[in-house]
């Protein structure tokens, strides 16, 4: 854990969202758990990120420290909460990071705030609804509090319970992300309008088929034709398919964190 570390609640959109900064220096980078986490669940890549910059984390609506509000979650909402929280902090314009559900809503920040991101890293969500494998889907289809007596049970409801100023409420919780990801989506036309340089980034057994993330990489120009033999002719997306992971536990692995460190230290 950096030394330098600090912890606050920004009041945006009528929500005061939760955030824990680490390091210093550098561009900033902003860091968005995935659905129902909290962001101790992200600490070993927060800590190796902010060796050498300043990394804030950030819990949505809902989630963790942060308190819901009467408001659906929406893709786009949770785009702007983050684009307020950076000007509230006035991290300028920052680099995004996202996981899953988090990823989702950095996906919308750098959509619908060009202006506030410079690089953004997706992490293991897809650009259409249906980039999500059947069984997945399906999986949404049935999230709501019904099963939060087997949740109640798991980590990520401990986690939750420990931190929440309502612990009572994962059950609303099941049922917001339900809702949240049995919408369709496609947003391949805002994709392609992005000026974020972006990083794509996958377990090679993810939730997601390779077939989809083929598509989105060449969405932003990317894996379209030959770079040429210096590379010159290249587009300016990254992507990483790292061996030997899945959806569950990519956050976690060194393949991550070192993919990372070297695409936000691009010059």
């Amino acid at each position: 854990m950096s030394d330098q570390t600090s912890e606050g609640y920004a009041p945006v959109n009528g929500l005061d969202i939760y955030w824990q900064s680490r390091g210093s220096g550098g561009v900033p980078l902003v860091v968005v758990h995935g659905g129902y986490a909290v962001i101790s669940t992200l600490d070993g890549l927060l800590d190796s990120l902010a060796r050498d910059r300043r990394v804030v984390a950030v819990e949505l609506q809902g989630h963790g420290h942060t308190a819901d509000i009467d408001r659906p979650f929406t893709w786009e909402a949770f785009g702007d909460d983050l684009a307020a929280l950076m000007g509230h902090l006035e991290l300028g314009r920052a680099d995004l990071l996202g996981y899953s559900l988090g990823a989702g809503a950095c996906l919308r920040a750098a959509i619908q705030h060009p202006e506030a991101v410079r690089r953004l890293v997706v992490v293991s969500f897809p650009f259409r609804r249906d980039g999500w494998f059947p069984e997945v889907r399906a999986n949404f289809d049935q999230m709501s509090h019904e099963g939060f007596q087997f949740m109640r049970h798991s980590p990520v409801y401990a986690a939750y319970a420990e931190v929440a100023p309502d612990p009572g409420g994962f059950p609303a919780l099941m049922d917001k992300v339900g809702d949240l990801t049995r919408r369709d989506f496609d947003w391949a036309d805002d994709v392609k309008a992005m000026t974020a340089q972006t990083m794509l980034v996958y377990g090679d057994a993810d939730s997601i088929p390779t077939s989809h993330i083929s598509d989105f990489y060449g969405l932003l120009g990317g894996g379209l034709a030959d770079p040429g033999w210096d590379g010159s002719t290249r587009g300016g997306a990254r992507l990483a398919i790292l061996p030997g992971l899945t959806h569950y536990d990519i956050c976690g692995s060194s393949q991550l964190r070192a993919v990372v460190a070297d695409f936000l230290a691009l010059p």
